[in-house]
């Protein structure tokens, strides 16, 4: 069961990110490069950047 909540949690971080830090950016680099920094920033600050993606998603679009 903690699994599955941690891969929810990484799932939701790597969503956040993109829907926080990287939005309206152009990122340049190999694929694993953008997919590890992603996935490192969102499990760092996941407990942050989701609660202000899904206000961001829920008030700005």
């Amino acid at each position: 069961m903690e699994m599955l909540v941690f891969i929810l949690y990484c799932v939701l971080s790597y969503w956040a990110v993109g829907q926080t830090i990287y939005a309206n950016k152009i990122q340049i680099g190999s694929m694993k490069d953008i997919f590890l920094t992603r996935i490192v920033l969102g499990v760092l600050l996941g407990l942050i950047l989701i609660p202000v993606a899904i206000l961001k998603k829920l008030f700005i679009h």
